[in-house]
């Protein structure tokens, strides 16, 4: 399946480290928005890391943790959501609700891979409910 974004990537797979993973956060962003989602917050710094997007899906707040890969030498983006992240993500989404409280029936956890070939080409992964 193709899927179209408005985030440019070319060049994507000459990108810094750094501003890869913005990239793949803006692509996931892109992605969410476009399928209905709405986008509450992007990278929630909390005392145990970032939250990368907190997203609503009708009455679900999703909790978005986003993988940008190049190459599959580190093996595959969302392959490095294991039970240790999701286990440190639990813990930041605990911090999140101390401070906020958006309205919702329930709660989500996703991941969100993107793979940037040569040429700027990407490909998307969205696993939903990881760590369940």
């Amino acid at each position: 399946m193709t899927i179209t974004t408005g985030v440019d990537t070319r060049g994507a797979d000459k990108l810094p480290t750094k501003k890869l993973g913005n990239l793949g956060e803006d692509i996931a962003a892109d992605i969410l928005a476009r399928s209905g989602y709405e986008i509450l917050e992007r990278n929630f710094r909390t005392r145990h890391g970032e939250i990368d997007i907190v997203a609503r899906e009708g009455d679900t707040l999703v909790f978005v943790e986003v993988k940008t890969r190049r190459s599959l030498v580190m093996g595959s983006a969302v392959g490095a959501v294991d039970a240790r992240k999701v286990r440190k993500l639990r813990t930041m989404i605990g911090a999140y609700f101390l401070e906020r409280s958006p309205r919702h029936s329930q709660v989500r956890l996703d991941a969100f891979g993107v793979f940037v070939m040569p040429g700027g080409f990407v490909e998307v992964t969205h696993l939903k409910a990881v760590g369940a």
